[in-house]
């Protein structure tokens, strides 16, 4: 592997810097994550393709096409699982009755995603990747279920918690992955639980990161490049 000079980052609204705009309540790119500090701290050229509501299946379109034109990076950043493990919850509201799968299922997901890793080795372009920060569950159902039958939700959930614990299955899938691959893990996850009041540092939404949460990641990421880029 080359050493790492320049990283192309695919990921989700988390990375692309989505918040809740607090005036109009509605989301815009509002993004704290200090790239130009860690760029210029680390004599890095980052460039962040992330976009809202990216899955893994889209991240690999993205990938695909990027590794088409000629790639002069020398890592891939990646952060994807947040929309892959979300639902489609106007249909469980719909008919909570039935089975009702993930956006993408979890062996999809891994496979999926091992296969983006496995392709960047074979380029010589080093993968990164992040796990999910957590989300808030109460926040999460108050926010997205409003507008949709509430109790037919959670006559399909059995409570509110199943939220967290889908949404921790696949940041834990994510971590098998970096473990399996031997890829380099950001662990977002951990600088949110190290907080003692989660909350503190997320949207109304309960599952993006306000300025505050953005600036844990900005730590987070500086602690790796500390740790792993010098």
């Amino acid at each position: 592997m080359n050493i790492i000079r320049k990283i192309e980052v695919f990921g989700d609204s988390i990375l692309k810097g989505i918040q809740i705009n607090p005036r109009n309540r509605r989301y815009h790119v509002n993004n704290n994550i200090d790239i130009a500090m860690i760029s210029k701290r680390f004599s890095l050229k980052i460039n962040n393709r992330s976009k809202l509501g990216c899955m893994a299946s889209k991240g690999k379109v993205m990938l695909d096409r990027y590794l088409k034109e000629t790639p002069d990076c020398t890592a891939v950043l990646m952060n994807f699982g947040g929309n892959d493990c979300d639902f489609d919850w106007k249909g469980i509201s719909d008919n909570p009755n039935i089975e009702h799968e993930p956006n993408t299922p979890i062996n999809k997901f891994i496979k999926i995603y091992t296969d983006i890793i496995n392709k960047l080795n074979t380029k010589g372009i080093r993968p990164i990747i992040t796990n999910l920060p957590p989300l808030e569950p109460q926040r999460f159902f108050d926010w997205f279920f409003k507008d949709l039958n509430k109790e037919n939700i959670m006559s399909w959930l059995k409570g509110v918690n199943t939220i967290y614990r889908h949404q921790e299955y696949y940041s834990r899938a994510v971590e098998e992955i970096a473990r399996n691959t031997a890829t380099m893990l950001v662990d977002l996850r951990g600088a949110f639980l190290r907080e003692r009041h989660i909350g503190h540092f997320l949207c109304e939404d309960g599952i993006h990161p306000n300025t505050e949460g953005q600036k844990l990641i900005t730590q987070e990421f500086t602690m790796f490049c500390a740790s792993a880029l010098v």
